[in-house]
Formats: structure tokens, sequence, C-alpha cells
């Protein structure tokens, strides 16, 4: 039997398994709100403003979009949503998702938030993995300068050494509970700098299992060559080099930069040339997997089934520590939980955070579930299907 005979990511029974009646249809309801783009532009305005304000609209957020796509406003409040994913075999990646700090007090306070998952992750087996953003715990101005090789005066020369010994801090304290942890990529003009302290550290703690991973953002031109740079480096330096693969999240931003300042374009020409690099990363990994650890960050159907096919390919076991599927909470249930009913590593990213700081994630995942052209957003039409199951069966028995 082959893998696509195994996975089927039709299969809304097992996909929505977790969820009662009134769960389903209160998620039925939220993305039905989704599929109209002119409300959802509406809506996110509307609450900026309010927030702005100082307008009582948290209790609102927090039992809706909150509710769907976060795990809580602390570890804590995690706790509940984690357990019930461990029921069914997916692990949790507890992720602090407050954004946009400019300042070393926040940097502190987000580093030691992140020690925190460290430390939650290496008591519960089923959160294998940790994850930040170096933007989270420094300055993105000093990493673009940084990058951009300018001379740093001692203030900016002290803050990087903060910075990268918050790094350490995370990856010793991962390292000691051997926990996984993944670094986030992110925009062109700060990576750089990112790259070099995922590299130090992974050549400092993955000599004898993977223990920190780097992001491949794969809708970028350059990427898949970086990857190969990348093992031939851990391959000669000894070490396990750590993959979270991902198409990519700042495109529109790129672009618009690239245009306005003059330089190429660093993005992918088309969708299908992304798609083609980032199926030949999952292959080029599974090759070189006595070397590569592989963390398949995708909410692509057609690309974790044919990590699937790749692995029966290959004769890796499903359960196979060095390979794990993973996608956000509230988002692609279908390939979540029928992977990990078919014997997979699973897990999902559970955002937390107080309501207030989470708004960004919170909007931008209310954007990607809009409806597109005219078409409903593949959420929508899977627990509209489900519902429809549910009733027909209900009116059977």
């Amino acid at each position: 039997m082959n893998a696509q005979q195994k996975v089927s990511f039709e299969n809304t029974s097992i996909a929505f398994s977790s969820k009662s009646d009134a769960a389903l249809r209160k998620m039925h309801w939220l993305f039905c709100i989704m599929n109209l783009p002119w409300l959802v532009n509406l809506g996110t305005n509307f609450l900026k403003v309010a927030l702005k304000l100082s307008l009582p609209v948290k209790p609102l957020i927090k039992c809706t979009i909150f509710e769907l796509f976060c795990g809580g406003e602390s570890i804590e409040q995690c706790r509940e949503k984690s357990l019930e994913l461990n029921k069914y075999g997916i692990g949790t990646i507890l992720d602090y998702s407050v954004e946009g700090t400019e300042n070393e007090e926040d940097f502190e306070c987000t580093a030691n938030e992140i020690l925190n998952t460290v430390e939650k992750a290496g008591i519960e087996p089923k959160n294998p993995f940790v994850v930040f953003k170096l933007s989270g715990i420094g300055s993105n101005l000093l990493l673009n300068q940084i990058q951009l090789g300018e001379s740093l005066d001692d203030h900016q020369i002290q803050a990087w050494e903060r910075i990268k010994i918050r790094v350490n801090n995370i990856c010793e304290a991962a390292f000691q509970k051997e926990v996984r942890v993944l670094i986030d990529a992110e925009e062109t003009w700060i990576q750089q700098p990112i790259d070099q302290l995922a590299y130090d550290m992974m050549r400092r703690y993955n000599s004898n299992q993977p223990i920190v991973f780097n992001t491949f953002q794969m809708y970028l031109k350059e990427t898949y060559q970086k990857l190969q740079h990348a093992f031939s480096d851990a391959s000669g330096n000894n070490y396990k080099l750590g993959v979270k693969m991902v198409r990519g999240a700042y495109m529109e931003k790129e672009r618009e930069r690239a245009q306005a300042i003059g330089y190429p374009d660093p993005i992918q020409v088309d969708k299908e040339s992304c798609d083609a690099d980032f199926n030949k990363g999952l292959e080029f990994c599974i090759e070189h997997l006595s070397c590569i650890s592989l963390f398949c960050g995708s909410h692509n159907e057609y690309s974790s089934w044919y990590l699937t096919e790749l692995m029966e390919k290959y004769e890796i076991r499903p359960d196979d520590p060095r390979v794990f599927f993973s996608q956000l909470y509230g988002m692609s249930d279908n390939i979540s939980f029928n992977l990990s009913n078919a014997g997979y590593n699973v897990s999902k990213y559970l955002p937390y955070g107080p309501v207030s700081e989470v708004i960004p994630y919170l909007f931008r995942r209310a954007e990607e579930n809009t409806a597109i052209a005219g078409q409903s957003s593949r959420e929508y039409i899977l627990i509209k299907k489900e519902l429809a199951r549910r009733n027909a069966f209900a009116q059977g028995s």
C-alpha cells in the first residue's frame, strides 16, 4: 500500500475528531465571516481603532479569533488545548507571539518567556520543539546595520553582545533538556546575522543530535542553494543540520522594498517555482537524512503528501524522529490529524500571549483565510463538509 492510500487529507471525520458539534459550528461561523473579504477588512480596521481608543473589545476578540488561533494568554492557559492535541498524538510548539517591540527591557522579557517555554517543553514529552524570532529579542534596526556591514558604536556593540547571549542561553537550556529549538526566518535584510547565529549555535550544540534548527524560506530564489551550502558546512564540520522548511511569510514586504530601493526581486517568479524548490528541498533533506533533521512546516497538501511518499521511497518509518510535520493551530487540521492518525510525527504551533499583543498575528491569520477570487477558503469548505457528514449520520441513526 502506498503513502497516498494510507493518508487522505479529505477525511474530515479524522480531521475534526477533537471538535464537538458546538465547537465545529462556531468554527464554521468564524470561517464563514472570514470568507467575506470586505467584512474582514472592516473588522480589522474597526478593531485597530477600538484598541487605540481603549474601547472594551478584548472580550470579543478573545472569544472569537483568539480562541480559534491561540492557546491562551499564558503558558498555563495553553495546557488544556495542548493536552487535547496530545490525545490525538499531536505535539505542541508553544509560540510566544508578541511582536513589534524595540527596547531592551522588552527583549529581556521575551527571552525569559522563551526560556519558560524551554522549561515547559523539557517536562512535557509531547512538546518536542520551542520557537523564537531573533527580532523578538533584539533590534531589527541593529540586525540590518550588521547585515549592511556598518560600523557599530559601543552601545550597539553591547546590544549585539546581549542578543548573542540571549540566543546562547536559549539554545544551551534546550541542549540541557534535549528540546529542539526552531529559529524563525525573517526579512532578507536582517536574515544574514540570524543565519550566522543559527549556524554558530548548531556547531556548538548539534554535534550529537539536532537541537538547533534554522528556517529555510523556499519562496526565495536563493534558498535551495543556501540549503545545499548549509548541508556542506554541517557535514564538513561534523554537526547535525536542523532544517525547518517553509514557503515564507514576507512576500509583499520583500517585493515592495526591492522595487522601492531598486534591487532585484528576491522572490520566486511564480508559485510553481516556489512549489518546485520546496519539494526539491524535501527530497534533498530525505536523501541526506544521516546528517539532516527535517521539520516540514507546510499547509500545502501536496507537499505534505509528497513527503510521505519520499519517506516510503527511502524506507523511512513514519515515526522516524528525524522527520516532523507541522501546521498552525486552528488551520489545516485535515493535514495534521490525518498524518498523526497514520503514525507520522506531527506538532502544532500553539501561539500565546496577551490578547492586545498578539493582534498582528491574529489579523494575519484572518487575512489568510479570506475568500480568494470568489473561492471559499479550504478551511471553510472542509468544516462545511464535516458538518454535513455529521448531520447525515445523525439523521441516519
